[in-house]
């Protein structure tokens, strides 16, 4: 079958955080879920599973993982544990009503697995603190289509347009090009309610859950200028979460009003080193205890500024107010932690619109979760993905194979309709092997004319 021995250095290690293995802890987890139907006929797990194969395999939309399901793939049955594969119709009624909040625990699963087996040893930022990056990311719009949740954008001309969002939530490193997303919090009109949600209320959501599916990990959330306000750090200092936020002048006008005083008092301490290999001179500066704003003049921070100059012109600025304790011998790493927080966007959000998974597009809206489960379960391919990146050796040799990752999921959909495998690393093992080429082996048809002669 196969054209020539797989390379030892691609053999797979952690059998656990492999692609097959993960599958099963996921079938597990699905199975514990709530369902209230009455004698259903296909189950919540079932419905779940379906849905991850369809992320996982980058179908495009609900109609193409349909057509696959019409041809009873086989490989379906086998290497993502569906008992019975739902139809499209049939998907979106069973995980209409499933909460979002509910798949919460498969992100913690894998997260454990991938502490198990040490593969999150190179994440470690700072003084055995992983570092955390936020955003928020729209994934839904439309005129027409909406539910109770969605977020409404009333215009001028009397038209509405409904959205959904989340805040995706991913570990980072400055090092690191592999991202570990974690359960993301949905940007969504709450129960009971017809003010439309915010990021800001999604992050004082998020930080007390997170909490509690992970009571003891050291963390620093780095996010953009919407965190740098008095809630969002009060939340993080009632949770025990260290905080590196971008924080604008433009926005911050009272702050720095303060650090500009301590400045001309010399109360602010500078560090400027000249990078030989890029040509640039970075000026660090930082200002302990000042009060975040007017109306929260107890709240004190210590405020990071940075520039990069190169030729004599600034061509890189940014700003940050923190909780860390900032020194010449750390100030260049904390730095490199605030600027690593555009991997949840490049890293993760860019990915998912870009590289096959079809982020954007609406496979399912619902009336009660639907969108918001979608959004969930897509991500939740997206980390099992990484963990294949950051673990699986076939995974990697397959990449390295076809060169991209778009290619790579084409050639994986192409074998996976072509090809009965009994496992994912048997289709990677594939990919990287390459398969003999041989005459197609045709099903037996009976037709209308059977015992008919035909000559």
């Amino acid at each position: 079958m196969y054209t020539h021995p797989l390379p030892p250095e691609y053999r797979p290690l952690r059998k656990h955080l492999r692609f097959d293995a993960l599958v099963r802890a996921l079938s597990d987890r699905f199975a514990t879920l709530p369902d209230s139907r009455r004698n259903p006929t296909i189950s919540v797990a079932d419905a779940c599973l379906a849905a991850f194969a369809m992320f996982s395999l980058k179908d495009p939309s609900l109609l193409a993982f349909e057509q696959r399901r019409q041809e009873s793939d086989p490989n379906l049955h086998r290497l993502y544990r569906i008992q019975t594969i739902p139809s499209d119709s049939q998907l979106r009624d069973i995980l209409d009503p499933v909460h979002h909040h509910s798949l919460g625990s498969c992100f913690t699963d894998i997260f454990r697995q991938l502490q198990r087996g040490k593969a999150l040893e190179d994440f470690t930022f700072y003084e055995d603190h992983y570092l955390v990056a936020t955003d928020g990311v729209q994934f839904f719009s439309s005129k027409t289509i909406h539910c109770p949740h969605c977020l409404e954008t009333h215009h001028r001309d009397g038209s509405i347009t409904y959205s959904h969002q989340m805040l995706g939530v991913g570990l980072v490193h400055p090092d690191q090009k592999v991202v570990i997303p974690l359960m993301p919090e949905p940007i969504e009109k709450q129960d009971g309610t017809t003010k439309n949600d915010c990021e800001q209320n999604a992050f004082k959501r998020l930080l007390p859950r997170f909490r509690q599916e992970h009571p003891h990990l050291k963390v620093i959330v780095t996010a953009d200028d919407i965190a740098s306000k008095a809630p969002q750090i009060r939340a993080c200092q009632c949770h025990n979460v260290r905080f590196l936020f971008v924080a604008k002048p433009s926005d911050h006008t009272y702050l720095f009003q303060h650090v500009e005083k301590a400045v001309d008092e010399g109360k602010a301490e500078v560090l400027t080193l000249w990078d030989a290999r890029t040509q640039t001179l970075q000026h660090y500066r930082w200002c302990r205890e000042v009060p975040l704003n007017e109306s929260n003049t107890e709240l004190l921070v210590t405020v990071l500024e940075y520039w990069e100059i190169q030729d004599g012109k600034v061509v890189y600025a940014n700003s940050w107010v923190t909780d860390l304790d900032v020194n010449e011998a750390n100030v260049a790493v904390l730095v490199r932690g605030g600027r690593a927080k555009w991997k949840i966007e490049n890293e993760t959000f860019n990915t998912l619109k870009n590289q096959g998974y079809h982020y954007e597009h609406n496979f399912g809206h619902g009336k009660q979760h639907l969108a918001n489960v979608f959004a969930v379960v897509m991500m939740l391919a997206f980390l099992v993905d990484q963990t294949q990146q950051l673990c699986c050796g076939l995974f990697q040799a397959a990449w390295a194979k076809v060169g991209s990752k778009t290619r790579l999921w084409e050639q994986v959909r192409h074998l996976f309709h072509s090809f009965h495998f009994d496992s994912m690393a048997e289709l990677y093992e594939a990919v990287v092997r390459g398969i003999e080429k041989q005459k197609p082996v045709l099903q037996t048809v009976v037709s209308a004319a059977e015992g008919q002669d035909t000559s």
